[in-house]
């Protein structure tokens, strides 16, 4: 038996709360998705919901509503369950506890690309929005990542949010710098830019669908390797993980995951920083428990963020992405002041 397989082995024991954490987790789950489908511009009763979701043939006005919300809904699960498994494998891959998309500047270099494709290639449909997003998202990950890992030291915790910063300031300046002569461009994009799930439909969801199946099986292939790596890059090495190859294909999952969520939804940011913390928090630092756990808390974050935002601006409502901002931004300063910036 290999060094591994033999770290493996040692890492096979459930967490003791596992199982609480896991039936709590499903429970709010259940809740979020009720209550996703009963509240909003105009809050549904018990018996219409019932016969939205189970009964086709009645076709009240209410009953309807709750099924417009359905794809909704899931979409919302969706994008939450991408951004919370992307925020896993980052925060991995980089050693750093505070790291998450929109930190370190992946948000912004899909937002940049998109823009770009609005602006010179007339692009509108969902499906040209996911490929020019994650040819933004990849760049600009292997640009921070390449400024990040200068100097002595190599990649640092500290370094890579200073130039996911940097980078992520650099490029909303752009983004801006091409919006403001183009007003068709501008009402276009600003919807987008502040994140909202509020566009989802079936056919977002389809195309959504392989890109998250995809990402989540590079997370969970990964996983072992990734435990080993966070005892430190020498020791990895020693156990027989190629550290390199390592990060560059779980840096990938996580940028497919993050790229494609912010195509269809706009760049929510985040997520993957609060419900991979909560997680680790909870249950440990086991990467194979942490992954389908931050996909749940992912999903159950942005979905309430969701239901918030509807209650808040009803009859109308406030775009998730703010209400994330508003929930994210304190949480990411108390975390930074009471962290030492040290690696997982």
């Amino acid at each position: 038996m290999n060094k591994v397989s033999v770290l493996e082995n040692k890492q096979l024991l459930i967490p003791k709360n596992f199982i609480g954490v896991l039936t709590l987790l499903l429970i709010l789950l259940g809740i979020c998705v009720l209550a996703s489908l009963a509240f909003g511009s105009r809050t549904i009763g018990w018996t219409d919901l019932m016969n939205g979701l189970f009964s086709p043939d009645v076709q009240s006005h209410e009953s309807n509503v709750v099924r417009q919300r359905i794809t909704r809904t899931l979409f919302s699960l969706m994008c939450g369950a991408a951004l919370g498994v992307s925020g896993a494998l980052m925060q991995s891959v980089t050693r750093n506890p505070i790291a998450d998309p929109s930190i370190l500047g992946v948000n912004t270099g899909a937002a940049l690309f998109v823009v770009c494709g609005i602006s010179f290639l007339n692009i509108s449909s969902a499906s040209q929005y996911i490929w020019l997003a994650l040819a933004g998202a990849i760049l600009t990950a292997i640009f921070v990542f390449g400024i990040g890992s200068m100097g002595s030291g190599g990649a640092t915790p500290l370094k890579l949010v200073l130039a996911g910063a940097a980078t992520s300031a650099a490029l909303s300046s752009l983004v801006v710098a091409i919006m403001i002569p183009r007003s068709n461009v501008m009402d276009q994009f600003r919807f987008w830019q502040v994140g909202s799930v509020g566009s989802g439909n079936w056919s977002s969801i389809s195309t959504f669908l392989p890109f998250l199946i995809v990402g989540i099986l590079i997370a969970f292939l990964t996983s072992p390797a990734l435990n080993a790596l966070a005892l430190g890059d020498e020791v990895a090495t020693g156990l027989g993980v190629r550290t390199g190859t390592l990060r560059l294909i779980a840096a990938f999952g996580g940028v497919l995951l993050c790229g494609a969520a912010t195509a269809l939804a706009g760049p929510i940011g985040f997520i993957g920083l609060l419900a991979t913390h909560i997680i680790r928090l909870m249950i440990g630092p086991d990467l194979r428990y942490i992954i389908p756990m931050s996909a749940l808390s992912g999903a159950i974050i942005l979905t309430l963020s969701d239901i918030c935002g509807r209650l808040i601006g009803s009859p109308g409502e406030l775009e998730v992405g703010i209400v994330t901002a508003f929930i994210g931004a304190p949480i990411l300063i108390l975390l930074t002041m009471k962290a030492k910036m040290r690696a997982l």
